[in-house]
């Protein structure tokens, strides 16, 4: 995928995981510095994200960023690390879930979170739509949940999985990457219905983390897939910008994909 020059000048940063030496190694290393880091989810803020994200910020680097699936591990304190304005002034504007943000020209739209057996577990149909249904689905626990224990599912759920709202907004609006922290089917464990929530969308391109493995696929379409590893910094066209952990295994081919590379 070729763009303007301004798109070679944005890095997407896998998930980090508490770890942000990979991104303050990998900057000082680099021959040059990225006007954009894209957060693909599970930073795991122990800190406010403006803190954690100090490498990237004192460089000049403005920061966008999704949720993953391990960024509410910490309870509600991880999570308000995360999202809080108040605590993020230089970061609140980058969130990216369930919008799409000009960035260069570049429409980049955003969806956080993984598919979760509660709310919606594709190709099935979803069990719930909206985070307004959680209280009333919360009453179907049974009676061996205490009132704590079900506020504190209802939290998780409400952060961390990715809600048909948030879905159907996104379908709406037009995009020309659509980044994730889920996969999408390209991924032996991905999921078709980002693919076609792309499609939808009109992108070219999805991003995700979640997996850690980096890799390039394309399908018959021309919708092509980058997936990113764990702390690595990779720009749009599939090249690092910096290393970060060993890759995993990614798995034999998916069906209708041709893996470019990984």
């Amino acid at each position: 995928m070729q763009g303007p020059a301004w798109e070679q000048d944005i890095v997407f940063i896998g998930d980090i995981h508490r770890q942000w030496r990979h991104v303050a190694q990998g900057l000082a290393k680099a021959e040059r510095r990225p006007r954009v880091a894209v957060l693909l989810g599970d930073m795991e803020c122990d800190q406010p994200l403006d803190v954690a994200a100090a490498p990237l910020l004192d460089a000049g680097i403005k920061v966008h960023w999704i949720w993953g699936n391990h960024d509410y591990d910490g309870g509600p304190e991880m999570w308000t690390n995360l999202v809080d304005a108040g605590r993020n002034p230089r970061t609140r504007q980058g969130e990216l879930n369930a919008r799409v943000t000009d960035i260069g020209g570049l429409r980049i739209a955003g969806l956080g979170g993984t598919f979760r057996r509660r709310v919606w577990e594709p190709p099935g149909p979803p069990q719930l739509r909206s985070r307004n249904d959680l209280p009333a689905d919360m009453t179907r626990l049974g009676p061996d949940w205490t009132e704590a224990q079900r506020r504190s599912m209802a939290d998780a759920l409400a952060a961390m999985a990715i809600w048909p709202e948030d879905v159907e907004a996104l379908s709406a609006l037009r995009a020309d990457v659509l980044v994730t922290h889920e996969a999408p089917s390209s991924h032996p464990q991905g999921v078709s219905a980002l693919d076609a929530l792309a499609r939808r969308m009109g992108a070219r391109l999805v991003i995700h983390g979640h997996h850690h493995v980096c890799y390039r696929a394309r399908a018959e379409d021309g919708l092509e897939v980058q997936g990113v590893g764990a702390g690595w910094g990779i720009g749009i066209d599939g090249r690092p910008w910096w290393p970060g952990e060993a890759d995993r295994w990614l798995g034999q081919d998916t069906a209708g994909w041709s893996h470019l590379q990984g």
